[in-house]
This record gives structure tokens, C-alpha cells and sequence, in this order.
């Protein structure tokens, strides 16, 4: 028997106003106003560098002559062209971040129409209700898909990854566009949608990789042998989706191995980071899935648990059985992974998004009430602390409360902003009226339980991005240092030798405007030097000889006021 017996009054679309509202005002803040930090100012460096170079640096990602060839080149030459065509009325940073508005449309929409059509099918269907009244199929269907969508947006995992401009970030919207193509496959096995399910797998070789597409693929074929499809017409679709993909990738590998950019070719560095990707699993590895995964994931994992749970005497159920088997190969793969890291983890959301909105209508209302309290409890207090850490912060009271929001950004100094205060206020009067309504009318309707933590989480981000957004940029931007290095730098110095990282040169070069080496460079007069204070006795003399700057003349020594231990050190030779 179906685990599900709901009345058409629970599914009540949530307006789609409603849901656009939620989503730009998830999306925006974050973007807006603030500096490329450290943890997404190198791709946005490799984005500005091709925005502003040659030909040779779209095919040669690179961040002004720093080498970064390894992931692939989609969402730097999304980022690229955006820079290109807003650049000019809304600055480069910005401009580049339209494209992260787009990823992150992209991804919400292909999730919310993947759990559509799945939510349409007959085994997903309510029970029958003795005298009616149960929901049509696609009023079940929209009401799944809204669920979903929210279950995204409330996952803590996605929050900050989805607001900077990574790789992984794409990477994680195009494996959820991946879902839906592979659902309306397996509804209408057709040469169309396999090569649209191609089409899916060559952006994402072009995105991060050969890995995450090889296995997508053997788990879609996996999943259509459970289902019983056709072998031989799956096989030959699998041929089909296969060949398209990799006729995609090769709109950047044949002309880059042809040009060879800088008289190098960027072909043999992407192959070599593939091979690195994938290693044999460890017992760190898995210890790092779960010590990431438990919060990255939540509150979408154990929805998703009681989805499987609920579903487990149905057999042959789409909207369970394709979602299990992407998780689970995706799962196998982020154990391999040598290297974990956040952003990895975004490639799973999708999967673990849609089926926690099919374990949602199964839960008893008890439990559900439950979670609107917590949300209502939890939420409520968290934003009420961050306005009093902002008060604090103004007014010095309460002292202790003062400290601590200042000691991580020494020397800063808080001002009001207007026009964040106000965005912060707003935001926070809807968030009451939202709690007000959810109390006072007690809607049925099944997305209650996840409107309120997403909006809770929203009302968060917002709050922390507004209130504490100058502070944020203080403590993580490089924008301070590049400027003084900038003004040191003699006029005539026309090439910068560097040892920095990926996101200081970024950082370096868009806001001080500093002329680093080239990739075919052979050499300059200045250099740049990064190392650790806490490592200097031994590292003094070593970064002399290999830098050659044994002897040369120290121009500038600095750091980040928030970073007690970074140092940038600027020579002049000989």
C-alpha cells in the first residue's frame, strides 16, 4: 500500500511570486556589494583575465599568467562573457556574478520540474480517499515540485557555495538539469532525449571533469536495467548520449591542443587533474563524508532517509529508484575523491532535494508540526542575535557581546548603511509576518514544513549580508593590501614575479592593477612574495634562493589586519 493519503486542500500551489521572491532574495544578497573573498576571487580572477586578454586566454584558463587549467573552462567563460556584456554598467565583479544568478536558476528550475513530471506518474500518486477530494496529478505534481525547490534552498550546504563563483557551483546545477534529462528519458526513451542527456553530461566534462559524467551515465544505465527497459535501444541511447558529450568537450580541447596558447597546451594539465581525482577509498575519506556531509545536507538528508524508508514495500518507483542510484554512484565517487572538499558535496544536492520532497508528504502531521516549531524557535532566536551583535557592535553594549564581533576584524571600524539597514528591517518584518500567518490560519498545505525553515535561513543569509556584510569584506577581502601594494610599486615596473596564491593574485591584479608575469614571461625585476611568519626563520633564506632575491632591496612589507600570520613581502633585484 502507498504511504501517502493526502486531500487536494494540502496541495495548494505556493504562489509563484511567492517562490520567486524567495529564491531572489536567497540569491542576491551576497552577491551585491560584496568583494571577491578568498574563497571564490581565483575563479573570478581567471573570469576577469578573460574577459579582459586574448584568445589564448579563453582557451588557457589562467589568472593574470598564473596557470589554472585543471577543472575546465565552462563557468569561466560563462563568467567571461557576462564581464563582457554587464561589465560596463554594473563593474566586473559583479557583472561576473550574473552568470551565478543564472547557474543558480538553473539548478532550481531543473529541480523543480524534475520533481514535476516525477510527482505526475501514477505510482506516485496519493492514495484514493473513500469519498474524493484527493489532489489531481498535476496539482500533486506542482506541489512536489515547490517542496523540493524549498528543501534546496533551506539545505545549509548550498547557502554560501551557491553565491560564489566556483566551478562546483555549475558543476552542482548542471547534474540537476542532468536529473531532469534523465527523468524525461526514462519516460520517453527517444534519440531526442538521449541526446539531450549528452548534451548535460559534455557541460559537465567541460565543467569538472571527465569523472562525475562517467559515472552518471553508468548509473542512468544501471537504473534503466532495474527498470527494465529495453537493453538494446538503451545501449545504443547510451552510445548516443555518450558520443554527444564528447563531441561537446571537444569545442575546447581540439582548438586548444591546435593553438597551444602560449605555446602551451592546457589539454595535458585538465588530463592529469582528472587522473588525480579518483584514488581508493579510505577510511579518512569516509570520515570526512559524514563530518561534512551531516551538516552540508541538512535538512534534506533525513527527509530523504524516511523517504526510503516510507517507499521500501513499493517497487520500481522512478522518483525513488533514479535519485537512490545518482546518490549513491555520486556517494562512491566522493569517497574516491583524494581531496574532499566543500564544493564537492553540491553535486549530490540535487538528488538527496527530491527525494526528501517525496519522503515529506509521508510524515505524520505530528512531525511536521514539530519542525515548524523548531523552525519558528530556532530561527527566530539566531536572527534576534544577530541584530544584537550588530547593535553591539555600534554602541558597545552589551561589552562582551562588542568584543567578540570586533576582535575578528581588528582595527575596523563599524558604520551605519542605510540602505542595508533598511533591506535588513524588511526582511525581518516579512519573517514575522510569516511566523504570524503559519500560527494564525494553521495551513494545511504540505510545504509549511519547509517554508518556514527556508525563509529562516534566508532571513540568516540576508541579516549577515547586510548588517555584517562591510565587516565580512574586511576580514576575507585582499582589496586593502593590493592597494598598497599598488602604491608602491615604482611607475616603470612592468612585470611582477610571484609566488602568491591563486585567490591573492586574483585579488592583486584587479584591484591594484599589478603586472604580473605573463605564462611565456622569462623573468622580472620586481617580485612579489608570499610565506608564513610563523615559519620565517626557516623560510627566509630558502624563499631567497629560490625566488632570487637573495640581496634585493625590500619595497613594501604587509599584511591583512584579520590575518595575524600571512605576509606579503615586495623585492626589487639587483
Amino acid at each position: 500500500m502507498k504511504p501517502v493519503r493526502l486531500p487536494a486542500a494540502a496541495t495548494l500551489a505556493l504562489p509563484r511570486w511567492a517562490l520567486l521572491a524567495l529564491g531572489m532574495l536567497y540569491i542576491l544578497p551576497g552577491l551585491i556589494g560584496r568583494d571577491p573573498w578568498k574563497e571564490d576571487a581565483g575563479p573570478f580572477g581567471i573570469m576577469w583575465t578573460m574577459a579582459h586578454g586574448s584568445f589564448s586566454d579563453w582557451l588557457y584558463p589562467n589568472i593574470a599568467g598564473l596557470a589554472a587549467s585543471e577543472e575546465g573552462p565552462l563557468a569561466f567563460w560563462l563568467g567571461a562573457m557576462c564581464i563582457k556584456l554587464f561589465g560596463w554598467i554594473l563593474g566586473d565583479v559583479l557583472a561576473a556574478r550574473v552568470s551565478t544568478i543564472g547557474i543558480f536558476v538553473t539548478g532550481a528550475m531543473s529541480l523543480w520540474y524534475t520533481a514535476f513530471h516525477l510527482g505526475r506518474r501514477a505510482e506516485a500518486q496519493p492514495l484514493r480517499l473513500a469519498f474524493g477530494g484527493q489532489p489531481e496529478p498535476d496539482d500533486y505534481g506542482r506541489t512536489l515540485g515547490d517542496t523540493a525547490v524549498l528543501i534546496y534552498l533551506g539545505c545549509l550546504g548550498l547557502l554560501v557555495q551557491s553565491h560564489l563563483t566556483l566551478a562546483a557551483t555549475l558543476q552542482g546545477a548542471l547534474l540537476a538539469y542532468f536529473l531532469y534529462r534523465a527523468v524525461r528519458y526514462v519516460e520517453h526513451a527517444s534519440n531526442r532525449n538521449a541526446v539531450l542527456v549528452g548534451l548535460s553530461l559534455g557541460l559537465l566534462t567541460l565543467t569538472r571533469g571527465v569523472m562525475p559524467p562517467f559515472v552518471l551515465l553508468l548509473a542512468l544505465y544501471a537504473c534503466t536495467r532495474y527498470l527494465k527497459l529495453a537493453t538494446g535501444e538503451t545501449l545504443r541511447h547510451m552510445g548516443i548520449a555518450a558520443g554527444v558529450g564528447f563531441l561537446i568537450t571537444l569545442v575546447w580541447i581540439v582548438p586548444a591542443a591546435l593553438v597551444q596558447p602560449y605555446s602551451l597546451s592546457p589539454v595535458g594539465d585538465w588530463l592529469d587533474w582528472n587522473a588525480g581525482q579518483v584514488g581508493l577509498p579510505t577510511l579518512e575519506s569516509l570520515k570526512g563524508f559524514f563530518r561534512i556531509g551531516v551538516w552540508f545536507f541538512w535538512p534534506a538528508w533525513p527527509f530523504a532517509v524516511w523517504a526510503t524508508w516510507a517507499w521500501r514495500r513499493q517497487q520500481h518507483l522512478l522518483h525513488i529508484v533514479m535519485p537512490v542510484f545518482f546518490f549513491l554512484a555520486l556517494t562512491l565517487l566522493l569517497l574516491c575523491d583524494p581531496a574532499l572538499e566543500n564544493g564537492d558535496f553540491l553535486k549530490m544536492l540535487a538528488p538527496l532535494a527530491l527525494m526528501a520532497a517525496f519522503g515529506l508528504p509521508t510524515m505524520k502531521r505530528g512531525a511536521i508540526n514539530a519542525i515548524d516549531w523548531f523552525s519558528v524557535m530556532v530561527l527566530t532566536i539566531l536572527g534576534a542575535l544577530v541584530w544584537l551583535f550588530w547593535i553591539a557592535k555600534l554602541t558597545g553594549w552589551p561589552a562582551q557581546l562588542a568584543k567578540n564581533a570586533l576582535k575578528l576584524v581588528p582595527g575596523f571600524k563599524p558604520e551605519v548603511g542605510i540602505i542595508a539597514f533598511v533591506v535588513a528591517a524588511a526582511t525581518s518584518v516579512g519573517w514575522i509576518m510569516l511566523v504570524h500567518w503559519r500560527l494564525s490560519r494553521r495551513p494545511p498545505v504540505l510545504w509549511r514544513a519547509v517554508v518556514l525553515s527556508s525563509s529562516g535561513l534566508i532571513l540568516l543569509w540576508v541579516l549577515l549580508m547586510t548588517l555584517f556584510l562591510p565587516d565580512l569584506n574586511y576580514s576575507k577581502s585582499y582589496a586593502g593590501v593590493a592597494q598598497q601594494i599598488a602604491a608602491t610599486l615604482p611607475h616603470d615596473a612592468d612585470c611582477i614575479d610571484s609566488n602568491v596564491g591563486p585567490a591573492q593574485r586574483a585579488s592583486f591584479a584587479y584591484f591594484g592593477r599589478l603586472p604580473f608575469a605573463s605564462l611565456d614571461a622569462k623573468g622580472c625585476r620586481y617580485v612579489l612574495l608570499q610565506d608564513d611568519i610563523r615559519n620565517r626563520n626557516s623560510s627566509d633564506d630558502r624563499q631567497a634562493r629560490r625566488h632570487g632575491v637573495r640581496g634585493a632591496t625590500v619595497l613594501w612589507e604587509g599584511r591583512r589586519a584579520s590575518d595575524r600570520y600571512e605576509r606579503f613581502r615586495l623585492f626589487r633585484r639587483p
